[in-house]
């Protein structure tokens, strides 16, 4: 408990805590009063009167802020009369949940927001439910009429709240309302449970606890008991709500204990039994769990349980080899746990609605914008959704019950109201930002068909039918409902009239104006009352209006006699009416085409377009017609145009497509396609995460199961009802009302095979087998079909008539085949039966009758679904039409388990997840999640959202997600993540099985079931033995699980000590996990692998000579070293070490690694340098070079996974290794011989390590475990070492030490993950002195002299003065307060960003630092300043371009940020950077000089920017594309800009002022990859223009154009459309690739996923390809050379290979670490680059 809230404990007086005699902080209203009560001898108050309350706190804003769990009220009812109750409770996510208790209340309800729950207790109660008045009106004697009590009335809020409404948690009560007939002692709010039944004397004598319910009440609290007489007969006690929810949420007096009474009362023999039931049959007594039932439809809450005895049923023998028969026997009089002991399932929600897949419902009028224009908000049948357009993330108002049929959005859009459908007409306003609703409130009408709200949000308006078919007008106040308050009726009228829209003024709250059948009518709210007036139409009041709208974007100062009002019908006609003249001004009558011959308009031409709805702004009116078209008018109307500015129109039709219309880009965008009939089926395709449906519009569909969007639409006149996928192949059947089956191949597109002879009714079920081998299908006439579904007829195999069940109740998954492709079952030749068949011959294997399996039921149970078990084909789940599931055994037929009340109605659907922990089904609106085997206190979760029963659910391939479909498709997130199976090694016969799915490996081995025997180890010499676990029949197991596996175990003989040879063991057994630091080294994630094959040229013969490194690797850790003396310092790129001169800057490269670069080590004498990276084999190379030359001498390697560290020692006899987290071991090797001396492993990572700098045989080490000091002593070609341990002090917590340096030989510092600095005394081995240095982790730590250089993650780098701590170290521990005062900060810088790397000299006064950013840093502590040495990007280079007088280059990012170097020195001229969006692309304007020189760059957000180098300022900012920008170019004479888009389309913006003048959507639909232009003119082709240019797009098109921009001309040249296969690979395919000859424009060069791999050469001229060159790998990058005839191409095997398309001369070239996405020759072809991630390599070109 928090401290604040300690005075509430152990209990509070509510009424003596806020004085309520004083009246100060409480109020009352009406007959309130105190009096004595004769019973309690004390006072209490009396409240009389319908109208007469008591509130607590006195004003509603305020709130109790009351956190006790339980509230206790002593109050008692007045006899005969009615009383209320209400509670105010917030719960933890700040909803406000509204808890009433009335004797007025019939029933329970609830809804998301407010519960009702039902009083009966009392005299006309108590007459029912005692037994002795049963007995009495038996005997015929009245009964004594019972006294109304004083009660104390105990509610458990949390359980209530957790209970009713979605598991939600209680904070605290606000707010306390008492009304009506009664009479009060007090409230109290308390954590602890009291029983009102013991005294304090009894609970002393027994020493009852008071923390368990058994403790006495609180003297405050306690009712006085007379003497002779017992508690329970002066008083009532309730407490509520009960275990399990016995009495379905009404308050009942009944027993203190929570045990279900022997015998129900009649009350309960009367209600509806609604508590699920699950019943495990093993040979043993019988076991009933119950469960409650599914709450109301708004309520959202799982159920709880309970759990009881009950008498066993004969019921069929259980075979004793059946794994459910394991199940230990539960006690009969185990009653249920107590709310803190409940096991529930896991997680909780173990279900989350990600996406809805519809629109619309019971209408498609209502779609709005939000103010930012960046969401739109619609209704999807019961559910409100608002999607954002640009990402398609959805958000959900979940709360009605019933379709939406009106929405309205307030002017700022914050509040939102919704209402539904049918008869209980509930109307929502919700708090749109933070998606809680709010108020409700009914109309009291049978349907609500359209909403206002005026744009304050102050006055809503509602139009409806009432009972008599009247329509109903409604106003209401809601400007309270933003501060809490209620909503209030301002008027209501009902009449005749027609009205199809009403609309609120924007200039006037008080107005409205409506439209319907043969009028428009101006209405006024005033002094309570709602008046209209009609609009005189003369001849034109037959039309029949259908919107209504006032020009928009008019200002509020505008006089109202300027205001025009716009009206549409279904003739045709645009009416202008005059608003204060009551007149129309204008009537236009609206062709589909103008007519050439302007004629008078009357009533009696024929119909112009039926506009169903306008909207007018300030410049255009938008219309939406019958013929599907959306067309723009000027307020003329004096033609259709399509130009305004940065408009767009949402528009809904009635096939319930929703989308926009981008006026200023004349495009067009679907957000959302729906079926317009219920969904009847699906079937997903999990390789390419497709999902197929089947409607009853008509219609199958294909949808993407990322995105959304739909891929296909098949249209037949024939109903489909029920859809299936191939489990690997892009096919899918469908079958059909009339007994149809289809097969369709989606990559062709075209019908693959038709039967329409083999069944005569509707296909009822269709389903392919988990292998793919076979396809079945039945019918609901009875048949059953067997196909082949490898061939691509898929002809049939067998057909069997009349045993399947007869009907369509089953569909549209009446069959089920077994995991292992052996089973198939199905109900069938009734419906009391079961079938399970063979599946390759349909041979009958077993019947099951389930009507038999109740004795005691008065009905015969019918079978309704079946479904096979994931893991276990033994398994067949039974959904029966009695609301039950039963577990049945397929090959003995024994009934293995059941659960009864799985749904209020029968279950439509289940399915089984693919580790057979949870079972799915769906039942009426709601779906329910089930733990599978049943051993939970609560097993089930239910989640509700559809407004119409669910057709079918089940989980998707992966166990990632849940699907089920109904009124639309919903794709929900299964939160508890999959475990795989067990790995079965050695099984015997009982235990047999060929599931696949059980031969998968699982990581983790479950618990064993019984002790395993014991085992001799004393002859076994490995590791690894195997362990047979055998169990007997006669010893039944304790543990849920059955032995299904065996497992294999490894024994480790004797205890690890520190030293040992650890390599080839495994403590685990599990993957080892990566240490909370960033000091540790991480190589970058890679999908690419090196080319072993590359052909490497000889020495003096390579095409072209690496000339330049540009940047520093910030992922390596210490991969930085500097001489001083030497005037050298070394850094990596890559795999690539970079040895660069400080003085002159010239470069020079040590190659050798074909990985990552993980850390250096330079020698004391400058001679020597050691590298690290990783290798292919799982074994790093370390590779030492000779710095003066620049020669290897040697390639060690040792470690399995990356090396961390590296050091020399002082001497340089030796090197020191050490490995990751992977592998930690410690390698000291020779550095003359370069053999390994000795290496020890321990039993945690380490992070950094260090030779001492004055004793050459000493070392040390820190890590997760602590600092580790170490001793080397060498004898020849071998050595020892020896490892001492020592914790971390106790000072600094539980933390990881990161890094580590040596002061002299006897003082070691160390550094934590959490900015402690530790300093040791090496002799003792112990910490004398911690202090806290930094707020992060420190990873960088240096010593020179007296002075210790901190880098840390919180970008700062500090030097600190040491001198105090040597002399302080012989005085013992010091204090970490003592330890900040022995150090002085002398200095600190901050840098771009973490460092991970730092070399000083030796008086620590200059040096280099390193950071993850890609820089490195010249560091100057006697002035404190930093120059910038080397520049980097960080994250992926995603494209590079040459200035045309190559004096600068230009690269772009991942991170956003757009930088320009300089040439020759590749220094950093300037970066432009924009934040949270990724820069795409890159090109520079044709024009050389610095003055005008300017560079275009596309990002991420569709945005396109103009740089001036002269400015180093942006110059304009451009929106060409509302997706990212994959391409950009300027034109030969750089007067427009060409962007491509990731949807295919190709913008041309204007260079002078930005503007789009044109827009391709040749490519839509694929991205585009490369946009090309050269000059060129185009007479040799026909055609006008002086230059060409290309595009080409991922589908493998090429379009190449002519174009003149000054004259505004450009013309299609060419198309290429090239073949390729399927892609199956699981990352994208290579991109398509192509660009005019530098020496011929008149040839295309290309390359791309296609058939072959190959460089295709196409002439423009010839129209023909007239030349291939052959490759090994696909292409990701190439460039074309001006010079040489040269082609560079870059591969994701990492080479970049240089060809000499004439003779086909190739040489390969694999310095890079990773795929290249990035090459460039220069205009001049003198020098080229190449990008791979963030690598970037300039090269020289020599030629081939």
């Amino acid at each position: 408990m928090a401290a604040k809230d300690d005075w509430q404990h152990p209990f509070v007086n509510i009424f003596k805590e806020f004085r309520l005699s004083e009246w100060q902080k409480a109020s009352k209203e009406g007959d309130v009063s105190t009096y004595t009560d004769k019973t309690l001898n004390s006072i209490v108050f009396r409240i009389r009167g319908a109208g007469s309350c008591i509130r607590l706190p006195k004003n509603t804003h305020q709130s109790l802020g009351l956190t006790g769990r339980y509230l206790y009220v002593l109050f008692k009812p007045s006899p005969g009369k009615t009383f209320l109750i209400v509670l105010d409770v917030t719960a933890q996510d700040g909803c406000v949940v509204r808890i009433s208790i009335s004797n007025m209340f019939k029933e329970f309800k609830s809804t998301t927001t407010s519960l009702l729950f039902p009083y009966q207790c009392g005299p006309e109660f108590d007459r029912i439910t005692e037994k002795t008045a049963t007995l009495e009106q038996q005997h015929n004697s009245p009964p004594e009429q019972p006294q109304v009590h004083w009660t104390c009335l105990m509610m458990d809020l949390q359980c209530t709240l957790a209970t009713y409404l979605n598991q939600r948690y209680y904070s605290h009560l606000k707010n306390v309302k008492l009304c009506a007939w009664m009479s009060v002692k007090s409230l109290f709010t308390s954590d602890l449970q009291f029983n009102p039944e013991v005294s304090y004397h009894k609970a002393k004598l027994t020493g009852l606890p008071t923390s368990d319910g058994t403790g006495p009440m609180p003297r405050d609290m306690m009712f006085p008991t007379p003497k002779g007489r017992t508690w329970q007969s002066c008083y009532d006690y309730i407490r509520f709500p009960v275990e399990g929810d016995q009495n379905c949420g009404i308050i009942r007096k009944g027993p203190l204990n929570v045990e279900t009474p022997n015998e129900p009362t009649l009350i309960e023999e009367e209600a509806e039994p609604t508590d699920p039931e699950l019943v495990v049959i093993p040979e043993l007594p019988e076991v009933i769990t119950e469960v409650a039932d599914d709450p109301q439809p708004e309520q959202e809450s799982p159920p709880s349980s309970r759990h009881s005895s009950q008498p066993s049923t004969p019921l069929p023998v259980v075979n004793e080899d059946d794994e459910l028969s394991q199940l230990p026997e539960e006690p009969e009089d185990k009653v249920a746990d107590s709310p803190e002991e409940v096991q529930k399932l896991l997680p909780d929600p173990i279900l989350r609605l990600r996406r809805i897949i519809g629109f619309g419902g019971a209408t498609t009028k209502c779609a709005l914008w939000t103010m930012s224009g960046d969401s739109v908000v619609y209704p999807c049948h019961a559910i409100v959704v608002s999607m954002k357009i640009d990402s398609n993330e959805q958000r959900f108002f979940i709360g009605h019950t019933d379709k939406v049929s009106a929405l309205a959005f307030n002017g700022n859009t914050t509040l939102l109201a919704s209402a539904q459908s049918g008869n209980y007409c509930v109307i929502r306003i919700w708090n749109y930002l933070k998606g809680n609703c709010m108020a409700m409130f009914r109309m009291h009408a049978h349907s609500v068909t359209t909403l206002s709200f005026s744009y304050s949000g102050g006055i809503l308006c509602g139009v409806g039918k009432d009972s008599r078919g009247k329509t109903l007008v409604v106003v209401w106040n809601t400007a309270g409902v933003g501060r809490g308050g209620e909503v209030s009726m301002f008027a209501k009228t009902k009449m005749d009239v027609d009205i199809k829209t009403i609309k609120i003024a924007n200039f006037d709250e008080t107005r409205l104006v409506s439209c319907g059948h043969d009028s428009i009518r101006l209405w006024r709210v005033r002094k309570g009352t709602l008046r209209s007036c009609p609009i005189n139409l003369g001849e034109y009041r037959p039309l029949d209006f259908t919107d209504v709208s006032f020009q928009e974007g008019d200002s509020p100062e505008q006089h109202i006699d300027d205001r025009l009002l716009f009206a549409s019908c279904k003739s045709g006609h645009i009416f202008e009416i005059d608003y204060t003249r009551l007149v129309i001004r204008n009537v236009r009558w609206l062709f589909p085409v103008q007519r050439e011959q302007q004629e008078k308009w009357t009533l009696n031409k024929d119909p112009g377009i039926a506009i169903n709805s306008l909207s007018v702004c300030s410049t255009f009116c938008a219309t939406g017609s019958e013929d599907g078209f959306l067309r723009l008018w000027p307020l003329d109307f004096s033609g259709v145009f399509l130009e305004a500015d940065s408009m767009r129109v949402l528009t809904a039709t009635f096939t319930r497509n929703l989308g926009f219309l981008d006026v200023s880009s004349r495009g067009y965008s679907t957000l959302m396609r729906s079926h317009t009939g219920t969904v009847l089926g699906f079937s997903v395709d999990g390789v390419r995460r497709h999902l197929t449906t089947a409607s009853a519009d008509g219609s199958v569909r294909i949808w993407s199961m990322d995105s959304s969007h739909q891929l296909y639409d098949f249209v037949s006149e024939d109903k489909p009802c029920s859809v299936a996928f191939h489990p690997s192949e892009q096919i899918f059947s469908c079958g059909f009302s009339s007994g149809i089956v289809r097969v369709f191949d989606i990559s062709c597109g075209k019908l693959l095979a038709e039967h329409n002879s083999h069944h005569r009714g509707e296909v009822v079920g269709l389903v392919f087998s988990p292998d793919g081998d076979c396809m079945y299908s039945a019918a609901s006439e009875g048949s059953l079909a067997l196909y082949n579904s490898c061939d691509n007829d898929s002809h049939v195999i067998r057909v069997v008539c009349g045993v399947v069940a007869r009907g369509t109740g089953r569909a549209p998954d009446a069959l089920t085949v077994s995991s292992n492709s052996r089973c198939l079952a199905f109900v069938g030749p009734s419906e009391y039966t079961i079938t399970i068949a063979d599946a390759l011959s349909l041979e009958e294997l077993l019947r099951l009758d389930v009507s038999i399996l109740d004795s005691e039921s008065t009905f015969l149970d019918s079978a309704l679904k079946v479904c096979f078990s994931s893991a276990s084909p033994e398994h067949l789940l039974v959904a029966t039409s009695a609301n039950k599931i039963l577990w049945v055994n397929t090959k003995t037929g024994s009934l293995l388990r059941q659960v009864s009340k799985v749904h209020k109605h029968w279950c439509s659907s289940l399915a089984v997840s693919e580790d057979r922990r949870f079972l799915v089904t769906a039942g009426h609106n709601a779906v329910k999640v089930w733990d599978y085997n049943m051993h939970l206190s609560l097993n089930s979760q239910m989640f509700i959202g559809h407004s119409q029963p669910i057709n079918q659910v089940s989980f998707t391939p992966g166990q990632q997600g849940v699907i089920s479909v109904g009124d639309a498709i919903f794709l929900w997130d299964f939160l508890a993540h999959p475990v795989d199976l067990l790995h079965t090694l050695r099984l015997p016969s009982r235990f047999a099985t060929t599931s696949a799915a059980d031969e998968m490996p699982r990581e983790r081995a479950p618990l064993p079931l019984s002790p395993p025997p014991p085992l001799d180890v004393s002859a076994v010499d490995s590791n690894e033995v195997e362990l047979n676990v055998t169990t007997t029949g006669s010893e039944p197991s304790s543990h849920p699980r059955p032995a299904t596996s065996f497992l294999k175990i490894t024994e480790l003989r004797d205890t690890i000590k520190l030293g040992s040879h650890l390599q080839n063991s495994d403590f685990t057994g599990r993957k080892p996990l990566r240490p909370d630091c960033y000091r540790h080294f991480i190589p970058r994630f890679k999908n690419s692998t090196f080319d072993e094959t590359a052909v490497t040229p000889q020495p003096g013969e390579a095409g072209v000579t690496l000339k330049a490194v540009i940047g520093y690797n910030g992922n390596g850790r210490g991969n930085l070293v500097w001489s001083p003396d030497q005037g050298l310092f070394a850094y990596s790129c890559g795999g690539v070490v970079v040895v660069e001169n400080v003085n002159s800057g010239r470069q020079r490269h040590l190659q050798g690694h074909r990985e990552e670069i993980s850390c250096l080590a330079i020698s004391n004498d400058a001679q020597m340098m050691a590298s690290a990276a990783g290798k292919s084999a799982n074994k790093s190379l370390i590779c030492i070079w000779a710095i003066p030359s620049g020669a290897c001498l040697s390639t060690i390697s040792y470690h399995r996974g990356a090396v961390q560290s590296l050091a020399f020692s002082k001497d340089d006899r030796f090197l020191l290794s050490i490995g990751d987290f992977s592998d930690p071991t410690v390698a000291v090797w020779s550095s003359s011989t370069f053999q390994m001396l000795a290496s020890e492993s321990v039993l945690g990572p380490i992070h950094d390590a260090a030779f001492s700098p004055s004793v050459a045989h000493q070392l040390a080490c820190v890590g997760s475990q602590g600092v580790y000091f170490g001793l080397f002593d060498s004898h020849g070609q071998d050595g020892h070492l020896s490892l001492e341990r020592a914790r971390a002090p106790v000072e600094v917590g539980d933390v990881e030490l990161t890094a580590l340096c040596y002061h002299s030989d006897s003082l070691l510092f160390s550094a934590t993950n959490r900015g402690h600095l530790c300093a040791w005394d090496i002799k003792t081995q112990s910490c004398f002195m911690t202090w806290e240095a930094d707020e992060g982790e420190i990873g960088v730590l240096l010593c020179r002299g007296n002075s210790l250089l901190t880098g840390s993650n919180t970008h700062w780098l500090r030097l600190w003065e040491v001198e105090a701590v040597r002399r302080m170290k012989p005085l013992g521990k010091v204090s970490r307060k003592d330890g900040g005062a022995s150090v002085v900060l002398k200095r600190e810088i901050m840098l771009d960003g973490t460092t991970v790397s730092a070399a000083f000299d030796h008086t620590m006064d200059m040096g280099i630092v390193g950071t993850t950013t890609g820089t490195l840093w010249y560091i100057d502590w006697l002035d404190t300043s930093s120059i910038r040495l080397v520049s980097g990007h960080k994250n992926k280079v995603n494209d590079l371009a040459f200035q045309t007088d190559e004096s600068h280059f230009a690269t772009c990012s991942e991170d956003g940020s757009l930088r320009v170097w300089s040439i020759p020195s590749n220094e950093l001229v300037v970066q432009f950077q924009v934040l949270n969006q990724s820069c795409t692309c890159v090109c520079w304007g044709p024009f050389p000089s610095v003055q005008r020189a300017r560079l275009a760059a596309g990002y991420g957000d569709g945005t396109l920017r103009v740089f001036r180098l002269a400015t180093s300022e942006m110059e304009r900012k451009l929106q060409p594309h509302r997706v990212a920008i994959t391409a950009i170019q300027y034109s030969v004479n750089g007067d427009v800009i060409l962007s491509g888009g990731k949807n295919g389309l190709i913008a041309v913006s204007r260079a002078l002022d930005g503007s789009t003048i044109r827009v391709f959507r040749d490519h839509k639909g694929a991205a585009i990859t490369t946009i090309q232009c050269v000059r060129e003119q185009c007479k040799d082709f026909g055609l006008v223009g002086n230059e060409l240019w290309l595009a080409a797009s991922v589908d493998r098109r090429v379009s190449v154009w002519a174009a003149d921009w000054f004259k505004c001309k450009c013309a299609l040249l060419d198309w290429l459309t090239l073949a390729a296969p399927p892609y199956c690979q699981d990352d994208s395919p290579p991109p398509s690739l192509a660009a005019f000859c530098p020496t011929d424009p008149s040839l295309l060069i290309y390359t791309g996923y296609g058939i072959e791999k190959e460089l295709i050469f196409y002439s423009l001229s010839k129209k023909r390809i007239i030349k291939k060159i052959a490759l090994p790998h696909w292409a990701t990058c190439f460039s074309l050379s001006s010079k040489s005839q040269l082609i560079a191409l870059g591969s994701k095997e990492r080479v970049l290979k240089l060809i000499k398309w004439t003779s086909g001369k190739f040489q390969d070239f694999s310095q890079h670490s990773d795929s290249l996405q990035t090459c460039r020759f220069s205009p001049s072809g003198t020098l080229l680059f190449s990008v791979a991630h963030n690598e970037i390599l300039l090269w020289e070109v020599n030629g081939l």
